[in-house]
């Protein structure tokens, strides 16, 4: 089912990443003057406001201005993607410098990799379940009964008289789950009725087998709610996610900065870039492996495979080259970096499930 909302979001984003970039200025109509604030112009831009000296006025041309609003679809994103994946640190290094009329800025291109992402992956096809997997699933959720009905069958054993009933009710309840479990297992005919997690999750949750305690008592009504509906919990999760992913870019500038704390030279702009930049190309890597993972078979497992070795090498790279650092001192950074990645991302987390929450 394709995300509207999440789609919706997206667009927005894009069309937000298009006021950070100049027109492109194509020939058109010609004019002498601005036909914004009526300054004479020489050029393909007006020097006094910066509006286009060419007036478009095709049906053409309105879908070439669609595709750049909202897809930022222009000769420097072509320019700005290939050393995003091979020479980041040049292209943060050039950016830094001033040298920006011929890239995309940092963080049109991030919003503008949000927006393909969330496309991609709303209208991406789920993958086929494989019997392997389903066998894999029935099997660990017969050992889960298989616990609970000798754990009832303890609790029946230990329980007082008038305790009995209820253990006796408890026990042929969790045999009686066993059963339905152990016939998913082989080739009957409901070897394939495997639950998904959703509903084994929402059904544990309103029995009150999953038993918490957090010490807030409105806490754990909201938990509680949320297990109930775990659907709709992911799905705003989801949401909130996306909406609040701005929020990695000022979690990770500290962390970078504290690699350069006594190199001078560099600004928290110069960080910030950096980081804009890195955050994209991994966003764009994770977009590359899930469409791997829900292709399957060699594809996904040597997208996974390769994951591990491309980061760190991506971020050595834009180290040494954005802050030219010699090998050794690339090295020692890249390493903490990852570190720092980590504690960035357990923060961003945890500010996302206390957004969830709240």
């Amino acid at each position: 089912m394709v995300d509207l909302e999440a789609v919706g979001g997206a667009a927005t984003g894009g069309l937000i990443a298009g006021t950070f970039e100049r027109p492109a200025g194509k020939a058109g109509e010609p004019h002498n003057a601005c036909a914004d604030c009526g300054t004479q112009t020489i050029g393909p831009f007006c020097h006094n406001c910066g509006n286009a000296a060419h007036v478009h006025r095709t049906l053409l041309h309105l879908g070439e201005e669609l595709l750049h609003g909202v897809m930022h679809f222009d000769s420097r994103t072509w320019r700005t993607l290939p050393l995003l994946a091979f020479r980041p640190g040049r292209l943060t290094r050039e950016w830094c410098q001033g040298k920006r009329t011929r890239y995309v800025s940092p963080l049109a291109i991030f919003l503008f990799t949000m927006f393909v992402m969330f496309m991609l992956l709303s209208y991406a096809p789920e993958p086929k379940e494989s019997t392997i997997g389903r066998q894999a699933v029935a099997t660990a959720d017969l050992a889960r009964r298989n616990t609970e009905v000798a754990e009832a069958r303890a609790a029946l054993k230990a329980a007082p008289p008038e305790a009995r009933a209820a253990a006796e009710i408890a026990l042929k309840a969790a045999q009686a789950n066993q059963a339905k479990a152990s016939a998913r297992i082989g080739d009957t005919p409901k070897a394939a009725e495997v639950d998904g997690w959703q509903e084994e999750l929402a059904s544990d949750a309103r029995s009150g087998q999953l038993g918490f305690s957090t010490g807030s008592k409105k806490l754990d009504e909201k938990i509680q709610h949320k297990l109930e509906n775990p659907e709709l919990a992911l799905y705003k999760l989801q949401q909130t996610f996306y909406k609040f992913s701005f929020l990695l870019i000022p979690i990770s500038i500290p962390f970078v900065a504290l690699l350069f704390v006594w190199k001078r030279g560099f600004t928290l702009y110069d960080h910030g870039v950096f980081v804009l930049y890195s955050l994209t190309f991994m966003s764009l890597l994770a977009m590359v492996v899930a469409i791997c993972g829900r292709i399957g078979g060699v594809t996904a497992g040597l997208a996974v495979a390769l994951t591990p070795f491309v980061v760190p090498l991506h971020m050595y790279y834009q180290l040494q080259g954005a802050y030219g650092l010699r090998t050794l001192s690339a090295l020692w950074r890249t390493w903490f970096l990852l570190v720092f990645c980590s504690i960035a991302l357990v923060f961003f987390l945890l500010a996302i499930l206390w957004l969830n929450m709240a």
